[in-house]
C-alpha cells in the first residue's frame, strides 16, 4: 500500500510534464504525459494524485480522492482512539483509607477499566506504615476482588520506592463503548485535586 502525504498534489495542481502512473487497481501504467494521465482520470471518474513527488519522474496514482481522504480521516480517528485506550491511568490509595474513600476510588478504577484503560493502583505509605507492606497488599487484593468482573491484575503487587503498585487491565469484552471522554477527564481532575490536598494536609514522616 502506498502512503500518501497530507499535502499531496491533485489533478491540475500537478505541474510536471511527465509522471510515472499507477492505475486504480495498482497496475504499473508507466511513464506518460501528465495531460494524458489527467484525461484517463476524467474518463474513469477518478482523481490523479501525486504519491511520490521526489521520484524522477514523480509517481502518481489514479484513485477516488474524496473517498481516500474520508478513509484516511477515519483511520486517524481510530488510531487516536486506540492510543487513548492504551493510556495507563493512576489511582492512589492511602493505607488508612476509610470505606467511603475506598468505594469512591475503586469506582474510579472501574470507570477507567470500562473505558479500556489500564490502571496503576498505588498504595502510598507514610512514616511507620512502611514497615507493614502487608497492609498495602491487603488493600490491593481487595481492589482486585471488588473489580474481578471487569478487570484483573497483570502481576502481583510490587514495591517501588515508598509505594506499592499493581496494574489492573480490563478483561476482554468488559470495555464499554459509551464511556465519555469528559467523564474520564473529570475523574482525573478529581483524583489530582484529592492527591494535591492530601499532600498538603499530610506532611512526610
Amino acid at each position: 500500500m502506498i502512503a500518501i502525504a497530507k499535502d499531496h498534489k491533485v489533478n491540475e495542481q500537478i505541474r510536471v510534464r511527465q509522471i510515472r502512473l499507477i492505475g486504480a487497481d495498482g497496475e504499473q501504467v508507466g511513464i506518460i504525459d501528465t495531460r494524458d494521465a489527467l484525461r484517463m482520470a476524467r474518463e474513469k471518474n477518478l482523481d490523479l494524485v501525486m504519491v511520490s513527488p521526489q521520484a524522477v519522474p514523480p509517481v502518481c496514482k489514479l484513485l477516488d480522492y474524496g473517498r481516500f481522504r474520508y478513509e484516511q480521516q477515519q483511520n486517524e480517528k481510530e488510531n487516536r482512539k486506540r492510543a487513548r485506550s492504551q493510556e495507563v491511568k493512576s489511582i492512589k490509595y492511602r493505607v488508612k483509607i476509610d470505606d467511603n474513600d475506598f468505594k469512591t476510588k475503586t469506582n474510579h478504577v472501574r470507570r477507567f477499566l470500562e473505558a479500556g484503560h489500564k490502571v496503576k493502583v498505588t498504595i502510598m505509605f507514610r512514616g511507620r506504615e512502611r514497615t507493614h507492606p502487608e497492609l498495602g497488599e491487603r488493600i490491593l487484593v481487595r481492589v482486585a476482588e471488588t473489580l474481578q468482573d471487569i478487570g484483573a491484575p497483570e502481576s502481583k503487587p510490587s514495591m517501588m520506592g515508598m509505594d506499592m503498585n499493581m496494574v489492573m487491565a480490563p478483561k476482554p469484552g468488559a470495555v464499554k463503548k459509551n464511556v465519555k471522554a469528559e467523564d474520564i477527564e473529570a475523574i482525573e481532575a478529581e483524583e489530582a485535586a484529592a492527591d494535591a490536598a492530601e499532600a498538603q494536609a499530610t506532611p512526610e514522616a
